[in-house]
């Protein structure tokens, strides 16, 4: 892998770390374009047009059961990719991907996605590395949804946020937040009143911000950290150039 120590033009992670004959392969099919918020990125059950290793913004990959009602499984940031299914040797996925948080990406097309995985014998492992943290980070909130509070849920989904948005506001409906937590929408006004309770945030109207992020974690009871050490693990930390994007507190949300 590249020293990610080094200058880098690209902000998102993935991108930092990878092998310099693999991103030689990438750079000349790279489009840098922007992320408008709900723009499809992956539609379940056909073949996926592109690959996006988001540089800011976030994406969610979102469960739909055959009714229509829907769940956030994935989170996504500048630390990873939609599409990881051609990573995996497929070309589509059961699940959908869209932009929860507007920002931007650096976008390569399947066809010469595959051609570079083809190419390398180093692409596509890197990568897997990528696809097992985000799937330690789906198994984790199978869990969480299943077995823990809304307040504790809603904890951790602030703090992945904080992760992923230095210093900038989100702007989300509160009927789009319960879709991603996969509750009714009184239950996360309910939720966000229990952590102002607790001066975890402070929640005015178009706006959640984060008083006390070590507060949160506590909260999670848990279940924050273990895919974020994964990640550590398998792809490594932040360098120092890293900072202009990373955290920044308090983090400030906005919710309606």
């Amino acid at each position: 892998m590249s020293d990610p120590q080094q200058t880098h033009p690209y902000r998102n992670e993935l991108l930092r770390r990878m092998a310099a004959d693999d991103l030689a392969l990438l750079a000349p099919f790279m489009q840098h374009c922007d992320l408008p918020l709900r723009m499809m990125l992956v539609t379940p059950g056909v073949p996926i047009e592109a690959v996006y290793f988001v540089e800011q913004g976030i994406a969610s990959v979102v469960a739909r059961t055959a009714s229509s009602q829907e769940a956030e499984i994935g989170f996504i940031g500048f630390e990873g990719m939609t599409g990881s299914a051609l990573v995996m040797g497929d070309d589509r996925s059961v699940h959908a991907c869209y932009v929860q948080l507007a920002g931007r990406a650096i976008r390569v097309e399947s066809g010469p996605f595959n051609t570079a995985l083809a190419a390398s014998s180093s692409l596509r492992p890197f990568l897997l590395r990528f696809v097992n943290s985000l799937q330690t980070q789906t198994g984790c909130t199978a869990l969480v949804n299943a077995r823990l509070k809304l307040e504790e849920r809603l904890a951790r989904w602030l703090l992945m946020c904080d992760d992923r948005v230095p210093g900038e506001r989100l702007t989300i409906t509160h009927e789009f937040l319960a879709i991603m937590l996969g509750v009714r929408r009184p239950g996360v006004t309910v939720g966000l009143q229990l952590l102002e309770g607790r001066s975890l945030i402070r929640a005015r109207r178009g706006e959640i911000v984060i008083r006390n992020r070590a507060g949160l974690v506590e909260l999670a009871n848990g279940s924050y950290g273990e895919p974020e050490a994964e990640y550590a693990r398998l792809i490594g930390e932040p360098g120092p150039n890293d900072a202009s994007h990373r955290v920044v507190h308090p983090a400030v949300v906005t919710a309606r």
